[in-house]
């Protein structure tokens, strides 16, 4: 089972306390795929919402493909996600908890198919965002010690 990671969103991991992770398939067109394929996506400000009991990717950013020309997509449309409806009404439920969203941290081809990894995140405090980079902070500073103490 080849997977080819095409995008992480890693301020997902700064800005959020990741509790779940669950895999779905896009609806996409054509010229969207050739730009994924092409590595031309941003997970950055994307999140999930719900309408009418379907999931729904937004503001996630792929690039138009130039090749495409007249028949191109627009970058940030809504893209429906493919969830199984029990999976989609149990983290409908989990969402409207206080505090919980769902956001993109992975985009990949998985077979050939475009896959998305949603998390069920909480958003992090200040002070947990500060917590994270001293911790960081600090395990660089001991292992630029002990590179120094054995070369």
């Amino acid at each position: 089972m080849a997977i080819k990671v095409v995008a992480t969103n890693r301020k997902a991991y700064h800005d959020y306390h990741i509790h779940d992770t669950f895999e779905a398939g896009l609806v996409l067109v054509g010229s969207e795929i050739k730009s994924i394929r092409a590595g031309r996506v941003s997970l950055q400000e994307g999140f999930v919402l719900f309408e009418n009991g379907e999931a729904w990717l937004v503001n996630v950013h792929i690039a138009q493909y130039d090749p495409a020309s007249r028949q191109n997509h627009e970058p940030k449309r809504r893209r429906k996600l493919l969830l199984h409806r029990r999976e989609i009404e149990r983290l409908q439920g989990r969402v409207q908890e206080k505090g919980y969203t769902l956001v993109p941290t992975r985009l990949y081809l998985k077979e050939g198919r475009a896959k998305v990894e949603i998390a069920l995140a909480r958003g992090k405090k200040l002070y947990d965002k500060r917590e994270a980079i001293a911790r960081k902070d600090a395990r660089r500073q001991v292992e630029r010690a002990l590179k120094e103490r054995y070369e």
